[in-house]
């Protein structure tokens, strides 16, 4: 049961949920910024284009909203955002190159600027600037989460590329997946968020943690949405970058084992040919109810988030944060 008595009224919209944290993210941003000065001033301009590539800073507001809901805002809070948010935009710079995408918020990808090698390299630089900036904190926590957090993420896009073609990979393994290379993103903001809030508040932990994993990996079967059924011009990225490079995601998964053994296999030779038959894939996945299908995935995991926190002092900001997730996944489906 939540500790605050009042009607919980979720945000109309992403600012609106932001709003009372807005100067902590916007210190953020400006300490991100600052990051350029510690690299050769030769790399500059391509790091620089990767760290102003900031979107809705969902990471750093989970470090703000997980160390409210644990006891409070601390000035090292900032610090523990940025290096994530470095390690986030450092998996995009890759992510970019592996799909090949040529648009990430509404501008050319490093990649498409500055070849895949510039982009590579530059994506590593980040990492270790993120890992320095972790081990130079007072407790050696950090540097131990993030480095493991990392790992985790990292380990989960290589699994995920030697995957790529195999239509037929199981929704455990689908799962197991977004729950490395996206959900462990999420839940290392919110266990920071507590840790440095209330170092001693072991439950706080473990609850933030969980609502990020929970969070975070309805937020990946969103995104895996929007590639296949969103608009790019929304979007402000590229999309169908999954099925161009052979990556099995839930609404595949969903038609797959939905599929008698005729239909199995007419979907894996569409799925074969990859881009070229997109639109095809597109519309037959809207006649079976699949969007339908994995926005009720999405509320399921939303809601166990939602429960994870349920106990916790000031839940009802990260409940808002559900719902806006909730609201983009209906606009999308509908």
């Amino acid at each position: 049961m939540l500790t605050e008595t009042k009607e919980f009224i979720p945000p109309k919209n992403w600012q609106e949920l932001c709003d009372p944290i807005q100067p902590f993210l916007d210190e953020v941003s400006n300490c991100l910024k600052e990051q350029v000065k510690n690299f050769d001033p030769q790399i500059a301009t391509f790091i620089q284009y990767a760290l102003s590539s900031q979107g809705k800073q969902l990471r750093p507001a989970l470090v703000a909203l997980g160390a409210r809901a644990a006891g409070g805002l601390k000035p090292e809070h900032v610090r523990a955002a940025v290096i994530i948010e470095m390690v986030h935009l450092a998996t995009l710079v890759h992510d970019d190159v592996v799909d090949s995408a040529e648009v990430r918020r509404n501008r050319p990808t490093l990649a498409a600027n500055w070849g895949n090698k510039v982009s590579v390299l530059a994506g590593d630089c980040l990492f270790a600037e993120a890992l320095r900036l972790a081990a130079a904190l007072p407790t050696s926590e950090v540097c131990e989460l993030v480095s493991h957090s990392a790992k985790i993420v990292c380990t989960g896009e290589i699994r995920q590329t030697l995957q790529r073609g195999n239509f037929e990979l199981s929704r455990e393994e689908y799962l197991e997946l977004v729950r490395m290379k996206t959900a462990e993103l999420f839940a290392l903001a919110c266990e920071l968020g507590a840790r440095l809030a209330a170092p001693e508040n072991k439950a706080a932990h473990s609850a933030l943690r969980e609502y990020g994993i929970q969070l975070g990996t309805a937020y990946q079967i969103y995104d895996d949405c929007l590639d296949l059924f969103g608009e790019e011009a929304q979007a402000g990225k590229s999309l169908g970058t999954d099925l161009a490079t052979g990556k099995a995601t839930l609404p595949v998964i969903t038609a797959l084992e939905r599929a008698d053994e005729i239909e199995h296999k007419a979907w894996l030779a569409m799925l074969k040919e990859g881009g070229a038959k997109t639109d095809t894939i597109r519309e037959g996945l809207v006649d079976r109810q699949i969007p339908a299908s994995c926005r009720e995935v999405v509320e399921g995991y939303i809601e166990r988030a939602n429960a994870s926190v349920s106990n916790l002092q000031s839940a009802k900001a990260l409940h808002g944060l559900s719902a806006c997730l909730t609201a983009q996944l209906c606009s999308l489906s509908e």
